[in-house]
């Protein structure tokens, strides 16, 4: 199991859903995945994401750490397979999915050895020759980020993470760190992509989004 500090998919907040502001792109996945295919959506706040797999024709289910996310879920997008799942492992068989996506989580799982967690049982559900697509925040250059990585660097230990106004502790990563997390537990990054999406608190950030595939043993 994780520990409490590393949550699956979201903070405890029915107010805090990372779909509003990491949108997903059909034609991402559609280029590499037919209609059809279960998708797996890791981290899926109240949903909104998941439903727009299951309009596309997938066979999407998602699982979120916040029970107050789901549940709201449940009730906005009713007969939608949505799990609550506050720690890992994941209750789903080994390779049972042909396809997972995961937007904003890594942001919010500060410690490495949390990511590899993550990533360690995506590479567990998705089958050999499946689909990861991860959606995640690199450092930013703007003066207001470089402030926050170096006011709390000597705390964390590390460049890039930091406490929200709120106090929730959020990372922005080096891209090579993912592109390495990925290739650390079997997925091979197929393509790349770069855009500007907006973050919380009324803030836009530059995102990074790499599609990979499970590498067969």
């Amino acid at each position: 199991m994780t520990t409490p500090q590393e949550r699956l998919g979201s903070w405890e907040s029915a107010g805090t859903d990372p779909a509003a502001g990491h949108p997903f792109d059909p034609a991402a996945l559609r280029s590499h995945l037919a209609p059809g295919a279960r998708v797996l959506d890791f981290g899926c706040g109240s949903g909104r994401r998941t439903a727009a797999l299951a309009a596309l024709g997938y066979a999407a289910e998602g699982v979120d750490g916040s029970r107050a996310l789901v549940e709201r879920g449940r009730r906005e997008h009713p007969g939608l397979p949505l799990t609550h799942c506050p720690g890992l492992p994941l209750p789903y068989q080994d390779r049972r999915h042909d396809a997972a996506l995961l937007f904003a989580v890594l942001t919010r799982v500060a410690h490495d050895n949390g990511q590899r967690a993550v990533l360690a049982e995506l590479a567990r559900v998705v089958r050999p020759g499946g689909l990861l697509h991860l959606s995640d925040v690199p450092l930013q250059t703007d003066p207001r980020s470089r402030a926050r990585y170096a006011a709390y660097e000597d705390e964390f230990g590390a460049y890039g993470i930091f406490r929200t106004e709120d106090g929730a502790v959020v990372r922005h990563h080096e891209p090579e760190h993912l592109r390495r997390l990925l290739r650390m537990h079997g997925f091979a990054v197929t393509e790349e992509r770069t855009d500007t999406v907006g973050a919380l608190h009324g803030h836009s950030v530059s995102r990074l989004q790499l599609i990979a595939r499970r590498v067969p043993a």
